[in-house]
């Protein structure tokens, strides 16, 4: 059952939590992977459900022409403006927040975080494994069918993936080969990974 996430959920919240606190101004400010987001509008992006009232975010999603993306983007921007520290708190004391997104529920939730703390870490180079159990519930929800908005479906049909630090594999086809975490960044569309994937579909998925 998905509420069997939220244990992992918090666990991943008080991780960014920490992680936020941890760094410099300077470090805040830096481009993470995702997009044109500084890595403090990553963790103003992932706290954003907790500060914000909800009866903002259908206003924000018509600013942005009914475009989710948009809404998210200008959310971040504007949470963003907040203090670092305020973000960090705000994810700490609603780490075991039941928040459950419509369609990509707790699985979209749990992949949300880890993918966006790599998003921060990675051009920081803030080395941070990845926990086993929470990577496979995201890999699984990557492959699924059910991860819209995180996944070009049309982008991993036809290949098998394989990851070579975790007993772990799905789909049938040209095999792409890489450590967990690369997998996992990969299949949400952070091209930085592509030259750490190996195997006869690695070539095809960065043509794609």
């Amino acid at each position: 059952m998905n509420s069997d996430l939220l244990p992992m959920i918090a666990a991943e919240r008080r991780r960014i939590a920490d992680l936020i606190d941890s760094l410099t101004p300077e470090q805040l400010a830096t481009p993470s992977l995702c997009g044109a987001w500084t890595a403090q509008e990553v963790a103003a992006h992932l706290a954003a459900p907790f500060v914000v009232p909800q009866w903002r975010f259908l206003p924000a999603i018509v600013r942005s022409g009914f475009n989710l993306h948009g809404a998210n983007a200008r959310l971040a921007r504007e949470v963003g403006r907040r203090p670092a520290g305020e973000l960090a708190a705000a994810l700490r004391s609603n780490a075991e927040h039941p928040l459950r997104p419509p369609v990509v529920g707790h699985p979209g939730q749990l992949t949300d975080l880890q993918v966006h703390g790599q998003d921060i870490r990675r051009p920081l180079g803030v080395a941070a494994g990845l926990h086993p159990d929470r990577l496979r519930v995201s890999l699984d929800f990557l492959v699924g069918g059910r991860a819209i908005g995180f996944v070009d479906r049309r982008r991993i049909a036809g290949l098998r993936f394989e990851v070579t630090d975790l007993d772990w594999s799905a789909g049938d086809g040209p095999v792409v080969r890489g450590t967990g975490e690369a997998l996992l960044l990969a299949l949400s569309g952070r091209r930085i990974v592509l030259p750490e994937l190996a195997g006869d579909g690695a070539a095809v998925l960065a043509a794609r």
